[in-house]
Order: C-alpha cells, then sequence, then structure tokens
C-alpha cells in the first residue's frame, strides 16, 4: 500500500472534449464506466451507479449525469453529448494510480483533446495516527 504523504487524497479532474457522442449519450454505457472503473483502480464500490439523463430547455446541455460511491469517496461524470464534451472527477481519500484511471476513462470515451487536473485534498485534514502509521 502506497504510504500517505500528505493530505487526504488526490482528486482527478477530468475535461475531456471531442469525444464519441454516442457513448456520451448511452445511459448503459454510462453505468458500465462507473460500475467497473472502481474496482480496476483498487476502490471499493459500496452503491451501484446512479445515472440520468438531463433533458434541459436547451438541447446542448442535455446530457447524462451519473456517481457511484465508493468508500474512498466518488466517482462523478456530466456528459454533454451535442458538445462531444464530459466532466468526469475521481475523489479518494487514499492514493490511487491516477494515470491508470485517467487512461481508462479518455479511452473509454474516445476523448481527443484532454485536459487532466490533480489535485491534492485536505491539506490541513487531521491524519489519525493509525493512519500515519500505513
Amino acid at each position: 500500500m502506497e504510504k500517505r504523504t500528505h493530505g487526504y487524497g488526490p482528486h482527478l479532474m477530468l475535461d475531456l472534449n471531442d469525444c464519441n457522442p454516442e457513448i456520451l449519450n448511452d445511459l448503459e454505457a454510462c453505468f458500465k464506466l462507473l460500475s467497473e472503473l472502481p474496482p480496476q483502480i483498487k476502490m471499493t464500490k459500496i452503491t451501484q451507479p446512479y445515472v440520468f439523463r438531463y433533458n434541459a430547455d436547451d438541447p446542448e446541455e442535455s446530457g447524462i449525469t451519473g456517481i457511484v460511491i465508493i468508500a474512498e469517496s466518488h466517482i462523478s461524470l456530466h456528459t454533454y453529448p451535442k458538445k462531444k464534451f464530459v466532466f468526469v472527477d475521481l475523489f479518494s481519500c487514499k492514493p490511487f494510480d491516477t494515470e491508470k484511471a485517467k487512461n481508462h476513462v479518455v479511452n473509454f470515451f474516445q476523448s481527443k483533446s484532454v485536459k487532466s487536473f490533480v489535485r491534492e485534498r485536505g491539506e490541513d485534514f487531521p491524519v489519525s495516527a493509525k493512519t500515519r502509521t500505513e
């Protein structure tokens, strides 16, 4: 297990452009991603994914929103099929392979334009004595 160096945990944020609009508009595909990703990055899924279609007044703003709760925090997505865009967030209280997670999501949505950010969250979060020794 990786030792924690500081903070609460990593937050991977993905802004993916020029994605496959059919995948972005597919409820089953989004459910599948949220269901299969946690074990691939050694996370513990504690709920089934919840995905739903959002039909905005402006069709350009319509898409799919989804979330899966993991013991370590959550993974969420917001798709915009008409804009070929998706936002994905992975937040965890424990270290994970952010590059592996990023590559999996990028390949899944077939994005050709990727912006990714990793931010260590909880810089001032009180870490327990047990956690310090792990």
